[in-house]
């Protein structure tokens, strides 16, 4: 893995791992956390193409 996609899923874990206290239940949780994984995976090539690399 390159730094960019490391400091992109950082990024995005800390930011859920900040909100995972206020989201609930552990299910609850685990299902956001799915759905942020499968954004996540999908906006990385924009925000590469983004920063232009």
């Amino acid at each position: 893995m390159d730094i960019i996609t490391v400091s992109y899923y950082a990024f995005v874990c800390g930011v859920l791992g900040l909100a995972g206290p206020r989201l609930g239940r552990p299910l609850i949780r685990l299902v956001i956390g799915g759905i942020v994984g499968v954004l996540a995976a999908t906006l990385l090539p924009m925000v590469r193409l983004g920063l232009g690399l």
